[in-house]
C-alpha cells in the first residue's frame, strides 16, 4: 500500500516497528519526490529492506525531543542541511538575512539552524555517542577538504574536522548509502566503510592506510598561511573531480588526517530508472497540509527531470562537483512513465512546466569512445571547445519532446532548464531542437545565461564569449517572425565574478542599452564551497596559471558592479554617476545616461 515514510513516532508504532534501522535528519521538510534528496536515499534504503523514518527540521533550540523521539537507530543516523547549504539558503549575496525558505511549508524561515550539517551532528553524537552518524548532502559533499567560507570571510578545515561525524557520503548517494548500511548491517565497525567509493573520512596520522594511489594535498594549516597553497590545492581537486577514474585525496589538518576516496563510476540507466520509478508519494507529508504550501514543490510538481550530472564545466557551479560531469540519463520508457503518472494526479491542469535537468539539453549525451573518458581530464566537454568524442546528438531529445506532447492530457509542455547553446551546430540537430522549443515549448519569455558580456571574465567563468548570445538572439528573432510569435529572449547575468571590474559592467551596461533591454534576471557573485570561482575570489589566484585576478571583494565595490544592472533606473543614476566618475569612467555617464551626464529623472546641484 502506498506510504509515506515514517516522520512521526506514532507512524513508526502503526508500522508496528520495534527500532529504526536507519533515521535520516534533515534541514528539509519531509518531500517524497524524486526531486528531493531525503526522500530519494529513504526509498533506496526501504526498497533494499531497511526500516527508515526521517526527521525533519528538528527543533534544535530546545530540550532536543525532536532528535530522540526514535531513540537510537540500529544502523546509523544520516544527515543533510537538506537541497541547499544553509548558508546559501539563509543570506543572500550581501550577506543579509533572507526572510522566507523554499523548502519550509509556507516559505517560512526559521526552521533550520545556520550550518544545519554541523548543528544536527553534533547533537545526535551528544545523545547517541555509539551510534554512526553520516553526513551527506550538498552542504557536506563541498565542504569535505579545506575551504574558503564566504560567511565567515575565512578558511574553514574539512567538515570532518569541524564535527564529530564519523563519516562522510559526498555526491549523488544512493550507491554508497547502501554499502554502508550493508556493511553496518553485518556487524561490522564504521572502519570497514573506509574502503567504500565516495566516501571521506578524518583519521589521526598513525591510523592512516591509504592502499591505493593518493595525492597528499598541501595541509590546511599551509593553506592559512599562503593563498597561493590553497589554489595549488584547488587545481587538483578540480582535475581529479572531472576524471571517471580518479586517485584518493589525503589533506592534514594538524594531527589528524582527511582522506576523500575516489567516487563511484557514473550510474548507468538502469540504476537511474530505479531511483526514479520507487513509489514515491509525490507530495510533501500531511502533517504539513495546514502549514501552506512548499514553494520548492510548488516549482516542480509538474516538471519531469531527464539526467543527473553536467560537463557544462562552469565555474561558479556546483552540479559538476556534486552530482558529477558524466550524463547518468534516464531511459525514454521511465520518462514517459513518470509524464502519465504526473497527468493522473486530479491537481494535475495539462501544464508541464519542465522536461530536463541540470541543463535542457544533455540528455543521452556522452562519449563516442568511453575508453577515451575514462582517461579524460577537461573541465569541460563543451569548453573552450566541443569535444570531438562527444555525442552531442539532440534529435533524441527532439523526439521525446514531441512524445511527451503527444500525451492526450498534456496541453502545454515546457522546457524551463537553461539551455546550453554553445552544443548547438547544425550537424547535431542543436539548432532544429532550439526552434522546437521557442515555437512549441516556450510560455512567451525563453530564458538563456549568457552570464557576462565581456569575454576575459566569460573565460573566467569556463562560458563561451558574449557572441554566442548575439547568435542565439539572431536565430530566436527569425525563428518568432517566421512563426508569427511576439517571444522574448530573456539573459541572465551575474555581476562581481573574479575577473570582473566595474568598466566590465559599466561594457554590459550599455550592450544591454544598445540591444534594448532592462535586465531581470540577474545576481550578485555569491562565493560558495568548492567552486572554481570562489577559489578566485578567496585567493585572488587564477589555480590554472597562479597568475593574478581581479576581484571585488568590498560591499560598496559589489554594490556599484550590481548597480549598473539598473542604469534605466532614475533611483539608482547619482549612485551609478558617482561610481563610474571615481573610477576614471566618465566617458561611460554621457553613454548611459545621456549627453547631459546625470540621466533622466537626476537633478544638478
Amino acid at each position: 500500500m502506498p506510504h509515506f515514510l515514517p516522520i512521526t513516532l506514532d507512524e513508526v508504532k502503526r508500522l508496528g516497528w520495534e527500532q529504526v534501522d536507519v533515521v535520516l535528519v534533515t534541514g528539509d521538510a519531509y518531500i517524497d519526490h524524486p526531486s528531493f534528496g531525503t526522500a530519494v536515499i529513504g526509498r533506496t534504503l526501504e526498497a533494499a529492506g531497511y526500516k527508515v523514518a526521517i526527521i525533519p527540521q528538528p527543533n534544535w533550540r530546545d530540550d532536543l525531543r525532536d532528535f530522540r523521539k526514535f531513540g537510537a537507530p540500529r544502523l546509523f543516523f544520516g544527515v543533510t542541511s537538506g537541497a541547499m547549504d544553509s548558508m546559501v539558503n539563509h543570506y543572500t549575496a550581501a550577506r543579509r538575512l533572507r526572510h522566507d525558505d523554499a523548502y519550509t511549508p509556507g516559505g517560512q524561515a526559521g526552521f533550520r539552524p545556520d550550518r544545519a550539517t554541523y548543528v544536527y551532528t553534533r547533537i545526535l553524537k551528544q545523545l547517541y555517542p555509539d551510534v554512526p552518524v553520516i553526513m551527506a548532502g550538498i552542504e557536506a559533499s563541498m565542504r569535505r577538504l579545506a575551504h574558503y567560507d564566504y560567511w565567515d570571510d575565512r578558511l574553514f578545515p574539512s567538515i570532518l574536522i569541524d564535527t564529530p561525524a564519523d563519516l562522510l557520503n559526498y555526491g549523488m548517494g544512493e550507491r554508497t548509502t547502501l554499502k554502508i548500511a550493508r556493511l553496518l548491517d553485518e556487524g561490522k565497525g564504521i572502519e570497514a566503510c573506509y574502503s567504500l567509493p565516495q566516501v571521506a573520512y578524518a583519521v589521526k596520522s598513525y591510523e592512516l592506510k591509504v592502499k591505493s594511489d593518493f595525492i597528499e594535498l598541501h595541509s590546511f594549516e599551509e593553506c592559512q598561511k599562503s593563498k597561493c597553497a590553497e589554489a595549488e590545492n584547488y587545481y587538483i581537486i578540480d582535475e581529479e573531480s572531472n576524471k571517471i577514474e580518479c586517485v584518493t585525496l589525503v589533506q592534514r589538518h594538524a594531527d589528524r588526517y582527511v582522506v576523500v576516496n575516489p567516487p563511484e563510476p557514473p550510474m548507468t540507466t538502469d540504476e537511474v530508472d530505479a531511483s526514479f520509478d520507487m513509489p514515491y508519494m509525490r507530495l510533501p507529508h500531511p502533517k504539513y497540509r495546514k502549514r501552506g504550501p512548499i514553494p520548492a514543490f510548488e516549482m516542480i510538481r509538474w516538471s519531469v527531470n531527464t539526467h543527473r550530472g553536467c560537463f557544462g564545466g562552469c565555474s561558479f557551479c556546483t552540479i559538476s562537483a556534486h552530482q558529477g560531469k558524466q550524463i547518468a540519463s534516464r531511459s525514454e520508457m521511465s520518462i514517459l512513465n513518470e509524464v502519465n503518472l504526473i497527468t493522473q494526479d486530479p491537481d494535475f491542469h495539462g501544464v508541464l512546466t519542465d522536461l530536463g535537468g541540470p541543463s535542457a539539453n544533455m540528455w543521452r549525451m556522452r562519449g563516442k569512445n568511453p575508453e577515451l573518458c575514462r582517461r579524460c581530464s577537461r573541465y569541460s566537454c563543451s569548453m573552450p571547445t566541443m569535444c570531438k568524442n562527444l555525442d552531442s546528438d539532440h534529435r533524441p531529445m527532439i523526439e521525446l519532446l514531441r512524445k511527451v506532447a503527444a500525451n492526450p492530457k498534456v496541453k502545454h509542455l515546457y522546457v524551463g532548464s537553461g539551455i546550453r547553446c554553445d552544443l548547438f551546430t547544425d550537424d547535431n540537430g542543436g539548432w532544429q531542437y532550439f526552434r522546437q522549443v521557442v515555437v512549441n515549448h516556450t510560455s512567451g519569455r525563453l530564458k538563456v545565461a549568457p552570464e557576462h558580456t565581456s569575454d576575459h571574465v566569460l573565460a573566467l567563468m569556463r562560458k563561451p564569449p558574449f557572441e554566442l548570445f548575439r547568435e542565439t538572439k539572431r536565430r530566436f528573432t527569425e525563428i518568432c517572425r517566421q512563426a508569427g510569435l511576439k517571444y522574448q529572449l530573456i539573459p541572465y547575468f551575474i555581476s562581481s565574478h573574479p575577473g570582473c571590474r566595474l568598466q566590465d559592467m559599466a561594457e554590459l551596461a550599455l550592450e544591454m542599452k544598445q540591444m534594448g533591454y532592462r535586465l531581470e534576471q540577474i545576481q550578485d557573485f555569491t562565493p560558495t564551497p568548492m567552486t572554481l570561482s570562489t577559489e578566485m575570489y578567496y585567493t585572488g589566484i587564477d589555480p590554472a596559471t597562479l597568475k593574478p585576478v581581479y576581484v571585488a571583494t568590498t560591499p560598496a565595490d559589489k554594490a556599484d558592479q550590481r548597480r549598473l544592472f539598473f542604469f534605466y533606473k532614475p533611483e539608482e543614476q547619482r549612485e551609478i554617476i558617482a561610481s563610474l566618475r571615481r573610477k576614471g569612467l566618465s566617458e561611460y555617464v554621457s553613454k548611459l545616461l545621456g549627453n547631459s551626464g546625470l540621466g533622466k529623472g537626476v537633478r544638478r546641484k
